[in-house]
């Protein structure tokens, strides 16, 4: 499997959360890991989140961006490893 780094990063709402990783599972991507940091503000936040799949990540980025509530998403990066679904 592939795995990629995104970032995202997201107005501050409680469901989105679980939007975000309702969209990453319906597009065939598993999270590996998730960090997300309260911007300055309190208005938004940040999430580093790391997934696998053999699918493009082009798929899923395109996806979480169109979110009601999610401002931009980057991919850093992609490394392929050997990871056990």
């Amino acid at each position: 499997m592939i795995e990629h780094q995104l970032f995202i990063q997201t107005r501050f709402r409680s469901e989105i959360l679980e939007r975000l990783l309702r969209v990453v599972r319906h597009r065939g991507f598993k999270v590996c890991k998730m960090n997300m940091n309260q911007m300055p503000n309190g208005d938004n936040i940040s999430i580093h989140l790391t997934v696998a799949s053999e699918r493009p990540v082009n798929l899923l980025s395109t996806q979480l961006s169109k979110l009601v509530d999610v401002n931009s998403v980057e991919i850093l990066t992609q490394t392929s490893q050997q990871i056990r679904a």
